[in-house]
């Protein structure tokens, strides 16, 4: 019971990536603040919590609606005494738009599809980081974390979801910026490919190409480190938290480290025989990813 007393608000938690990572907050004793758009999804999640034995408020709230954002953490401080230690940006809504959409080109899709991936996925993060942050910063502590993806990096499924993914890391980095001075961290995470409910349907209904139906559902475990403040504003990848604090997968599997050169050589098809050679250590230097999404 590590977070015994601690409350946390985790966006988007009904089901896949927010519902793993507060199981988890609840499991360690805090108390965690859930929202999502439907009631009926949100007690599932919650039900969950409380037969694992955590402590779990559903809130409906649309994370694309500021007046609900704000309600949200209105309701947080006034029954917390104006605390709140941990905020996760999880909540998304553009994953059936990117698979409505697939193979299409930014102007071949209806415009609207930016506000489909973007509204909830990046407007929403802000606000949440804005009334989080008030928090926060008045107690002297907090950690805010805003999952992210490759796609930030480099082109992934569609225009809209590159440029919002590169906008909330963007949001990490220049939040911590401000909030270092204040004791509060942000930090960016990179979950890898994650086989939540909603992926896995697609895959069985319309076996969609280019993702695996065995990617790892890693995301059981949210990291509370005494030395955070040294990691924020970066961008963090779960496989190195998984090696850093020693956790596995929820089938007991490791991890899956997409920088390793092993994982690398089985992704080249006339180069997959040397990643059973290719000891498991040897990984891609950081560095080499800025440089090739370098745009200088």
């Amino acid at each position: 019971m590590a977070l015994s007393g601690w409350v946390c608000v985790v966006t988007g938690a009904s089901r896949g990536i927010g519902r793993g990572i507060a199981l988890q907050l609840s499991e360690a004793g805090a108390t965690v603040y859930i929202t999502g758009r439907q009631m009926k999804t949100l007690q599932q999640t919650a039900a969950e919590v409380n037969e694992r034995g955590g402590q779990c408020l559903a809130v409906v709230c649309d994370s694309s609606k500021e007046d609900d954002i704000k309600e949200l953490f209105e309701r947080v401080q006034r029954e917390q005494n104006g605390r709140l230690d941990i905020l996760v940006n999880n909540a998304y809504a553009g994953v059936q738009a990117i698979f409505d959409n697939m193979e299409k080109k930014f102007w071949e899709m209806d415009p609207k599809i930016w506000d489909d991936i973007n509204n909830t996925g990046l407007r929403g993060h802000y606000f949440c980081s804005v009334y989080a942050a008030r928090m926060m910063v008045a107690q002297g502590n907090g950690l805010i974390v805003t999952i992210s993806s490759m796609g930030g990096l480099r082109y992934l499924f569609n225009v809209p979801y590159g440029v919002g993914k590169a906008a909330c890391d963007r949001l990490a980095a220049d939040t911590a910026v401000e909030l270092k001075s204040r004791g509060v961290a942000s930090v960016s995470l990179w979950p890898g490919a994650v086989q939540t409910e909603l992926v896995s349907q697609h895959i069985i209904e319309n076996q969609t190409s280019g993702i695996d139906p065995k990617v790892s559902n890693n995301n059981e475990t949210l990291f509370i480190d005494k030395s955070l403040m040294s990691l924020t504003g970066k961008v963090l990848f779960t496989c190195d938290l998984a090696r850093r604090y020693g956790f596995q997968d929820v089938d007991g599997r490791s991890v899956v480290d997409y920088t390793s050169l092993k994982f690398l050589l089985t992704q080249v098809p006339y180069l997959s025989w040397l990643s059973v050679i290719t000891p498991s250590f040897l990984r891609m230097p950081r560095f080499m990813l800025s440089l090739a999404a370098s745009k200088f």
